[in-house]
């Protein structure tokens, strides 16, 4: 049984290899098509060589269903090979002619070369060169001492080039300009379907229109409806913005575009940059957002700012008029960074009409040791440099001593006013509450001194409080060092966010919240009584 078994498996392996070598051997050769003369006005039979014909006047030849036309040829019967002088014309069904002063061609092969004045027409597309290959078995046509292809939307020309009149398909290299009436495109390399108006970009390609500017390596650009799908690491600029992204797809007709993966949309003239994983961008309307990691900086001035935000928009108003201004904003988790100042808060909004920079929900400033906060804070730019900030409602400053001192003042609003990178001077009004720690000339502290007022000035020097001064008369306690008591060594409102501070441009990407019980509370404190003249 198990012979019998073992018998029938090599008869089948047998079989199989049989039926596959004579699947496998190739089938006799076709024996190629002979070319038949259909019509000459007079043919001359040269004496010295039989084989050769020389044919005159309205001379037309049938090669498998393609007409050959022209006013002198010379036939070779035992080649399977003609040549055809003046008038040339060849043409494959109602779609396909192509035109020459010279043409010869090759029926073994299969290959037709044609010379001079060559016009190749597939429908409406027409290709012009001085001198065209067109090899019948693969349906191509190509030149290689330049030519120009042209359809009903575009003409392109290069060096070297190839079309196929079946897929529709071209490619171009060498010195390759695509022109239409609204852009050129200038390549290396190009291929080009003229069915769908596609050009698809395979090497170093620049695309120019107007004042938008395209430099593509990678890509595809739809020619007919002005659509471009670029890659790897593609640019696209317009006027003063500069959009580049691992992959963008522009519109330009709707002149807007998206672009995805390490995004850089940086505005030159007002020396701005998004950075993110995805960006959008609208030329007519001004507006634009970067999300995914997204980052603004201003790098208007020497010492450049860093933001972060979940979501991060520029918005343009009255754009291209005299009254034209942008915004900047940002929200969710916002934070940034200049070695000058730090920041973070829930949104905030940077507007050009005013240089204004409006920190929203729960803000926090740090200016050197100095920490800001309140409702909201507002500051105020000149020419990028901090010129003041403004802290509205349940306003705070706090400075650190040391571990358990710190100088402390609270109020109603605050103004603060810079002196280049550095606060010199404060402006607090409405409920007063101030503690301040005075030192002696060996900088020690001395005591505490607990003070409430209507109003006051402070001032700075070198980083540090120097000195408070009083605009209406204050009231308060100083206590020595050694009496001190912890509990009221702290105003109400007292809070220190140190560990949210960012510490450099890649921390803004850390967001680290407040702690539980130390986020903004609503405060009401009896208004400072005004002291009596008596």
């Amino acid at each position: 049984m198990v012979h019998r078994l073992l018998l029938s498996v090599l008869c089948c392996l047998f079989g199989f290899c049989l039926w596959a070598e004579v699947v496998q051997s190739p089938s006799p050769a076709q024996k190629p098509m002979k070319v038949t003369l259909l019509h000459a006005d007079r043919t001359v039979q040269r004496a010295s060589n039989k084989n050769l014909q020389m044919l005159i006047g309205n001379v037309e030849f049938l090669y498998d269903s393609i007409y050959m036309n022209c006013d002198t040829a010379y036939n070779y019967n035992n080649r399977n090979y003609f040549e055809a002088f003046g008038n040339v014309r060849m043409n494959q069904g109602d779609t396909l002619f192509l035109y020459g002063d010279y043409l010869d061609y090759d029926g073994d092969s299969r290959l037709v070369r044609v010379r001079h004045n060559v016009r190749m027409e597939n429908r409406n597309v027409v290709l012009l060169t001085d001198s065209l290959n067109y090899d019948r078995e693969r349906n191509l046509g190509y030149y290689f001492n330049g030519g120009t292809l042209e359809d009903s939307t575009n003409v392109l020309s290069s060096e070297w080039g190839e079309y196929n009149p079946q897929t529709k398909m071209a490619v171009f290299n060498y010195d390759v300009e695509l022109v239409n009436s609204q852009f050129t495109l200038v390549s290396d390399t190009l291929r080009y379907s003229t069915d769908t108006r596609i050009a698809n970009i395979v090497g170093p390609s620049d695309i120019e229109s107007g004042e938008s500017y395209i430099y593509s390596e990678s890509g595809f650009y739809n020619t007919a409806e002005r659509k471009a799908y670029l890659l790897d690491r593609s640019v696209l600029t317009n006027k003063s913005n500069q959009l580049v992204g691992d992959s963008i797809f522009y519109d330009e007709t709707l002149k807007y575009g998206e672009a995805f993966g390490r995004v850089e949309m940086n505005d030159t003239l007002d020396k701005v940059m998004l950075l993110g994983e995805y960006c959008y961008s609208n030329e007519l309307t001004g507006y634009a957002y970067a999300t995914d990691s997204a980052v603004a900086i201003d790098y208007s001035q020497g010492d450049s700012l860093f933001m972060h935000g979940d979501t991060l928009k520029l918005v343009t108003f009255h754009i291209d008029t005299d009254s034209m201004y942008r915004q900047v904003q940002a929200y969710r988790q916002v934070r940034f960074y200049r070695t000058d100042i730090q920041g973070a808060c829930d949104s905030l909004i940077f507007s050009s009409v005013d240089s204004c920079l409006t920190m929203y929900y729960d803000p926090v400033l740090w200016n050197a040791g100095q920490q800001l906060l309140g409702e909201e804070i507002r500051i105020y730019m000149n020419d990028s440099t901090v010129d003041w900030a403004h802290i509205i409602n349940q306003a705070l400053t706090v400075e650190q001593k040391d571990s358990i001192h710190y100088n402390q003042v609270a109020g109603r609003e605050m103004k603060f006013y810079f002196d280049g990178t550095d606060i010199y001077k404060a402006e607090v009004t409405g409920n007063v509450q101030s503690i301040f720690y005075p030192e002696n000339e060996d900088s020690i502290m001395m005591g505490m001194n607990f003070i409430e007022a209507s109003k006051l000035n402070l001032y700075r020097k070198d980083g540090k409080m120097e000195r408070i001064v009083f605009i209406t008369k204050p009231t308060g306690t100083f206590t020595p060092m050694f009496l001190l008591d912890p509990q009221k060594m702290k105003l109400e409102s007292f809070v220190w966010l140190a560990y949210m501070r960012p510490k450099s441009k890649e921390d803004i990407f850390q967001p680290r919240g407040k702690k539980a019980g130390e986020q903004l509370k609503k405060i009401i404190r009896r208004e400072v009584p005004l002291p009596t003249l008596e």
